[in-house]
């Protein structure tokens, strides 16, 4: 199925490397997927799943696709996890997905939904292939985080972080309105169940100069109280298909 929206595509990028230093956003990250995964479950899909990097926390599902825009970043996955026989890697787009209707119970995305130019029509996409009642797990970055509302108070941004449009920062790189994004959801067929906001220390400052599991301990903390009103520039929220 060929379609003209635009794709971020990371063929050839070092995205491994892209990684390295980064202890603190990988950790928090883990910290609250690994909160919103169900027990286990009979086939999860990650979309956007990159070099394989969370691969690991999938353990408890009997059949895992890994599945990315890039060969490259598939190849990564496929020699880092060689040997594993249930994962099974499939390069495609989120905009045409090569599964077939309710194929899967579980479909995950972290750090995929702020390089799409037409989410709405991704999550119709994600909703087709996830079966009724199943488990749809994202992460996007906020526009409505304390960074951006401070910088905005100061006039030292023009971007108002309260609008509720997506905002495009970088070419295929948006920041969304929680607000925004949970309609989205909805409209898609997708419940929301629950919400994490993480990323609370992502400071330079700070991650230079406080131990990661420091900062990833009060990160934890918090993650599920922020949720209740996020300020973060990152947000898991865990929904389920309403039919």
């Amino acid at each position: 199925m060929s379609h003209d929206t635009p794709i971020c595509d990371y063929e050839g990028s070092d995205y491994v490397e892209f990684w390295n230093g980064r202890g603190y956003e990988d950790s928090v990250e883990r910290v609250a997927l690994g909160r919103l995964l169900p027990a286990g479950g009979e086939r999860l899909i990650d979309l956007g799943a990159g070099f394989g990097r969370l691969a690991d926390l999938y353990a408890p599902f009997k059949h895992v696709v890994l599945m990315d825009r890039a060969f490259s970043q598939m190849q990564e996955a496929r020699k880092r996890l060689r040997g594993d026989p249930h994962i099974a890697f499939v390069v495609a787009d989120v905009y045409a997905l090569p599964f077939a209707a309710d194929a899967a119970d579980n479909i995950i995305s972290v750090r995929m939904l702020h390089h799409l130019v037409d989410v709405p029509k991704a999550l119709h996409e994600i909703t087709r292939v996830l079966r009724g009642g199943g488990t749809y797990i994202t992460e996007y970055a906020s526009k409505r985080n304390l960074k951006a509302m401070l910088r905005y108070a100061l006039h030292r941004q023009r971007e108002n972080p309260f609008s509720e449009h997506p905002h495009e920062f970088v070419r295929l790189n948006f920041d969304f309105h929680p607000n925004w994004m949970e309609r989205q959801l909805q409209r898609a067929g997708l419940r929301v169940e629950a919400r994490r906001a993480i990323s609370h220390f992502r400071v330079n400052a700070l991650k230079r100069t406080v131990p990661t599991p420091v900062l990833v301990t009060a990160d934890r903390a918090l993650q599920r109280v922020g949720g209740l009103w996020p300020w973060t520039p990152s947000i898991f929220v865990r929904t389920r298909k309403t039919e």
